[in-house]
């Protein structure tokens, strides 16, 4: 609840939570802002609506909306069912006005739905399913095996990505601490989470995670619940859960900011035995009936099933989770594991692919080009990473990565043009909108000097090709008039004989020297033109353009 909150104080949006982490006189001043209006939301968890003083609170102000997160919960077909909810619509009934009311999961098959109208009482509702689709997510099932176990699996994914955000799903307390103990052994700045750990921990390792301060959180499926840090590159589990549900929500913290993210599935056979004793030997639900309990778990044992297929069925990923929430997609996605041919799957070692080198002549700068030390979406989040410190906020707070990508492609010079930047809105540009339009401005003023002498590059490389051909021309020239004046004749060569086309058909047009084309060349690529788009301008093939990029030094 805390960065939700956060989140929405930061767009302008008063906002409050009451939950266990405040103490009894944070409480009290919570609810006392509350009578006096401070707040537009309040988040509450659903067993605080059974307390004398909350219920004081709430029969006597007029409540515009109720909103029920994480609705499945009220469901016994419903992976996370909880009997609490089952009393939001008591709560609901003591009310001197029933206020609308809605709900919302991202997890729910056709029963679910049912369930969740039934026991909310929900009237008449508007029913709106987004679909289940998240077309940014990549999905990989990895088949761990004795030639390849889950923690090289797990190195493999998390190489190269120290700069990444990203979340380890363990099945167990036990492979939390091992997980964690070996990544940070190997070198990556990882986090544990699970309920085994003392509050003051969990609230310590969450907020180094949400601010960044280390990169990787593992975790037993007690954490996630109300996280929405938006960066989240990519999201492993370690053991295969027991439900595609929870697969599926857990998974979903990646990439919510729209970007493209991975979520990878570490399977080994093992993992269902260990799925089929969890569900077994988990503790009884006091609320329900002992035939309620066997139908629950009866009920799990089917998830299971589920997800077994999901990880041993050959098929497309997507389209399987797709239909298993009640979807129709068409064709496969073409996008994941299984379609891809996958980059994890191969229990054995995969070859690395060697580089090609060219042997280029460099080209003598005449002058030193004054190139950015970084990109200008590094510059950004360089910004924001300081705004962050300085606000005591999660940087994706400031802003998601997707909105820093959009400033850069965008690039406003005024505040005015940064509300055109989706998620920069006008409390955000007041507040933000200097600190990043100052480097925006320094990095176009340092690029536009770069171009112009990276196309001064371009004119002298020209000219000295000129020169060179020229002096080429002139070597032949003396070449023959030495070989006239009685130099000794070279063996005589086998004649090749050229043949002019029919007159019907022209001859094809002589294409004036690539080199003519360097300062525009150099000037298309760093404006963000990509080869094939030059060499679609110019008329030209890719291998052209990219062999002038690399004469000019801009690729190598």
């Amino acid at each position: 609840m805390a960065d939700q909150v956060a989140a929405l104080k930061a767009a302008g949006v008063p906002a409050a939570y009451l939950n266990s982490t405040l103490t009894p006189r944070q409480m009290d001043l919570a609810l006392e802002r509350a009578y006096q209006g401070a707040y537009k939301i309040i988040y509450v968890a659903p067993e605080r609506l059974e307390t004398a003083s909350f219920l004081r609170f709430a029969r006597s102000v007029k409540i515009a909306l109720i909103a029920v997160d994480e609705a499945h919960c009220v469901s016994q077909w419903g992976q996370d069912f909880r009997p609490v909810y089952l009393r939001i619509a008591d709560f609901v009934a003591q009310l001197p006005q029933r206020p609308v009311m809605g709900a919302f999961t991202a997890t729910a098959t056709q029963r679910v739905r049912e369930d969740i109208i039934r026991h909310l009482q929900l009237v008449n509702p508007a029913t709106i399913t987004t679909g289940f689709d998240r077309p940014n997510l990549y999905f990989e099932v990895v088949r761990c095996t004795e030639g390849r176990n889950r923690d090289r699996a797990l190195r493999d994914v998390l190489e190269g990505r120290e700069d990444q955000s990203g979340i380890v799903y363990c099945a167990t307390r036990k492979a939390v601490e091992e997980v964690c103990d070996r990544l940070n052994g190997a070198g990556f700045a990882a986090a544990r989470y699970h309920a085994g750990l003392s509050d003051e921990e969990r609230k310590q390792n969450q907020e180094d995670f949400q601010y960044d301060r280390v990169r990787v959180m593992v975790a037993t499926n007690a954490f996630g619940m109300g996280i929405d840090k938006s960066n989240v590159r990519y999201v492993v589990h370690y053991n295969m859960p027991r439900s595609m549900e929870a697969y599926y929500q857990e998974a979903g913290r990646a990439g919510r900011d729209g970007e493209p993210s991975e979520c990878i599935l570490l399977y080994s056979g093992q993992d269902i035995f260990t799925a089929r004793w969890m569900i077994e030997n988990s503790p009884p639900n006091e609320a329900l009936s002992a035939a309620e309990q066997a139908n629950v778990r009866r009920l799990d044992m089917n998830r299971l099933n589920s997800m077994i297929d999901y990880c041993t069925r050959d098929g497309c990923l997507r389209t399987n989770i797709l239909r298993y929430f009640g979807e129709k997609p068409g064709e496969d996605c073409g996008d994941c594991g299984f379609c891809t041919g996958g980059r994890y799957t191969d229990a054995g070692e995969a070859p690395i692919p060697t580089r090609r080198t060219t042997s280029v002549k460099p080209v003598k700068a005449p002058r030193k080009i004054d190139a950015p030390k970084d990109g200008l979406l590094e510059q950004l989040k360089a910004v924001r990473m300081a705004l962050a410190k300085q606000q005591h906020l999660p940087p994706y707070i400031i802003c998601n990565d997707a909105t820093l990508a959009s400033m850069a492609r965008i690039r406003p010079q005024t505040k005015q043009g940064m509300l055109s930047v989706s998620g920069m809105g006008d409390v955000k540009t007041a507040k933000y909108g200097d600190a990043f339009l100052q480097v925006i401005k320094a990095y176009t003023v340092q690029e536009k000097r770069m171009r112009a002498q990276v196309a001064a590059i371009a004119r002298e490389a020209q000219s000295a090709a000129h020169r060179q051909s020229a002096s080429d021309r002139q070597s032949a020239t003396d070449r023959q008039a030495a070989t006239a004046r009685g130099k000794p004749k070279a063996a005589a060569k086998p004649v090749i004989r050229y043949y002019e086309p029919p007159k019907s058909v022209p001859p094809a047009p002589q294409r004036p020297p690539l080199e003519n084309d360097n300062a525009d060349i150099a000037d298309a690529y760093l404006s963000g033109m990509s080869i094939q788009q030059i060499a679609d301008e110019l008329e030209r093939s890719p291998g052209e353009i990219r062999q002038r990029l690399m004469d000019m030094d801009l690729i190598f």
